[in-house]
């Protein structure tokens, strides 16, 4: 198995893709004779009719499939009321189930954060529930003008990839290094689990998503966009409640410039020059600050849209006044339409940095602002459970199983 760092270093193959589900695939599958069962459960719309029409049914038959999975959440094909048995038997049959992933175990904080370790064919990712978000730069100016409060408003942090390439030295995923990407169907599924096991309703309850768990969306580029698209199309989740999180994989940044719908986009900046964030981020060796403003310049903003800087403060090392004195600067220089999102390092056991003191915080937060920078601070939410920003690292000791 490759090093965290082997993995890092190959980043420069610019791998962007993954593993999707495509109508070929399923056709290919049916005919090498494959006895595995196949998941239905991350096929969107043109694909489950495809399906249908391999066993001689009729468009309806899956546009009622996909009702079932992502509308009413089915989990199994019992549970589908709008198929006759004949057909569900039929499904079966040909090697199909619903496939969606579950909770295989929960932690639960004592300010409400929600841990889940998701299921997803015998491994497990991470996937987090925050009740009343988390005072995040993503979905303030929203949030603060619907006059949401509780449990009509919470996010969900989704994860990418099993594990993580990109080796960001603060963060406790770089230590699992890359496993594997996550399909459509597993990215998308982290989140409906997650919708039923709090019996959302999306007219009625305030959710946003951030893809800000495990891995690097950009480097699983087509099956994290195949995914949104599932939740946007058949879920009903806006694209503006979603935010997606980059080390900064430029041509990933480029591709979604080019996309008719998509979420906001954050960049993790966490250093206020090239150097720091050498040291912190080895992807920056790849794609430096300035080639990363230049893929985010080629976005087409819309409206009040913003990039959100993400910083995460490490004690002595990104948290001084001068530091703050050259992230104005970064910020005036981009020319963009841009907030900041300040968080405080979450610690962790093996990594040597420390967590800034809320005085440091609060007093770099005042530079911005004077500066005319948007600027917020991020709360910490399920430290306790290790279910915090850089914390992802399916840790199973030390932690409150959740009811």
């Amino acid at each position: 198995m490759k090093t965290a760092q082997q993995q890092s270093d190959a980043l420069k193959s610019d791998v962007l893709t993954g593993p999707l589900v495509s109508v070929g695939e399923i056709a290919s599958a049916r005919d090498s004779g494959s006895q595995a069962t196949r998941a239905l459960f991350g096929i969107d719309r043109a694909g489950l009719i495809a399906v249908f029409a391999e066993l001689g049914e009729k468009p309806y038959r899956g546009r009622q499939m996909t009702d079932a999975l992502y509308k009413q959440r089915v989990s199994s094909l019992d549970e589908v009321t709008t198929l006759p048995q004949t057909l569900k038997d039929k499904l079966v049959g040909a090697g199909w189930h619903v496939g969606r992933p579950r909770i295989a175990q929960a932690f639960k904080s004592v300010d409400g954060t929600e841990r889940y370790l998701i299921d997803v064919g015998g491994q497990t990712v991470e996937t987090v529930w925050m009740p009343e978000g988390d005072g995040g730069a993503e979905f303030s100016e929203e949030d603060a003008e619907s006059g949401a409060r509780g449990w009509k408003r919470a996010t969900i942090c989704v994860s990418s990839q099993i594990g993580c390439a990109v080796n960001c030295q603060f963060c406790l995923t770089a230590k699992l290094g890359l496993q594997r990407n996550l399909t459509a169907g597993e990215i998308a599924g982290q989140v409906v689990a997650v919708l039923d096991r709090h019996a959302v309703e999306l007219n009625r309850n305030r959710v946003n998503l951030v893809f800000m768990g495990m891995g690097e969306p950009f480097l699983n580029y087509d099956n994290f966009m195949a995914a949104v698209r599932i939740l946007m199309d058949e879920v009903g989740i806006a694209a503006q409640r979603m935010t997606v999180s980059t080390s900064g994989i430029v041509p990933g940044i480029l591709r979604f410039a080019q996309e008719p719908a998509r979420p906001k986009l954050a960049i993790s900046l966490n250093a206020p020059n090239d150097s720091v964030r050498e040291a912190v981020m080895p992807v920056n060796r790849k794609w430096n600050i300035a080639a990363v403003l230049d893929a985010v310049r080629t976005i087409p903003f819309k409206g009040r849209e913003k990039v959100t800087f993400e910083y995460v403060m490490l004690g002595g090392v990104t948290d001084r006044p001068e530091h703050a004195a050259d992230v104005i600067k970064l910020v005036r220089r981009a020319n963009l339409p841009a907030m900041v999102n300040l968080i405080a390092w979450n610690p962790g056991p093996g990594i040597a940095y420390e967590s800034p003191t809320a005085e440091s915080v609060l007093a770099f937060q005042k530079l911005l602002l004077a500066a005319g920078i948007q600027t917020y601070v991020r709360r910490p939410r399920g430290r306790d459970i290790y279910a915090a920003c850089g914390q992802l690292k399916r840790t199973t000791e030390n932690a409150a199983p959740a009811a």
